[in-house]
């Protein structure tokens, strides 16, 4: 992990589903989100300068990709799906997420998880301590494989207080557990 980074904690949680409605899964149904609290370097500065959040962005994307995949004990390839999203304490705005992990977030994670070509979903909002927060996911390769439209829900219960950020990345292995939605033709 890079040692610059002022994280105060860093999360990370790994769910095996094994069956849905008493059903087996269909194979492995892995979902791993991992976040990191983290300080706002605008917290109380409604016209602070964003690109300073814009290049936290590409430097905690990183850190929060290595952890994922240490905490799956996956290879890159092994992961099909992925997600993002942000929690801002209260004395920070929408935009400081924005910043956060729009413009800079999606190379690291995208670099490091081979052929990982599609945007990355997101989702963002203003909490306290104890907020959830249901992250979006899709398909690395396609955003529209249906197999991997899914979400995973994470909550830290000290974070984020007003002056800090929880920046969340999902990573996902082998898609909804009984998946068999299709599109229509």
């Amino acid at each position: 992990m890079n040692k610059t980074l002022d994280i105060r904690k860093m999360v990370a949680t790994v769910e095996d589903i094994y069956k849905e409605a008493g059903a087996p899964a269909s194979g492995p149904s892995r979902k791993c989100i991992v976040a990191a609290v983290i300080p706002n370097p605008l917290a109380g500065q409604p016209d602070g300068d964003l690109d300073m959040l814009k290049d936290l962005g590409a430097a905690i994307s990183a850190a929060l990709v290595a952890r994922g995949l240490e905490a799956l004990g996956a290879a890159p390839d092994d992961v099909d799906s992925y997600g993002k999203g942000a929690i801002i304490g209260t004395d920070g705005e929408i935009e400081h997420a924005a910043a956060l992990i729009h413009p800079r977030f999606g190379a690291p994670v995208r670099g490091a998880l081979g052929e990982a070509s599609e945007i990355i979903p997101s989702t963002k909002k203003l909490g306290g301590p104890g907020a959830s927060l249901a992250v979006p996911m899709t398909s690395k390769r396609s955003i529209w494989d249906f197999d991997h439209m899914d979400a995973a829900e994470i909550c830290i219960g000290d974070a984020p207080h007003a002056d800090e950020i929880v920046v969340i990345l999902a990573l996902g292995i082998g898609g909804r557990p009984r998946k068999r939605t299709r599109p229509d033709a």
